[in-house]
């Protein structure tokens, strides 16, 4: 099934890329859902502080 999401690249470190895995392999996620998960988790926090975020 086709999805709309857009896809980018991180460039980081191996001791980085390694930590994550770690922290994915906790929660039982595959790295790039983990990586989704705390970014909108990140999102949900600031929109709490901020109100909503808007691309202007």
């Amino acid at each position: 099934m086709a999805t709309k999401k857009r896809v980018f690249t991180l460039r980081l470190d191996d001791e980085i890329f390694d930590k994550i895995g770690v922290l994915a392999t906790q929660t039982h996620r595959s790295m790039t859902n983990y990586i989704e998960f705390v970014l909108l988790k990140h999102i949900e926090e600031e929109e709490k502080k901020q109100g909503s975020l808007k691309k202007d």
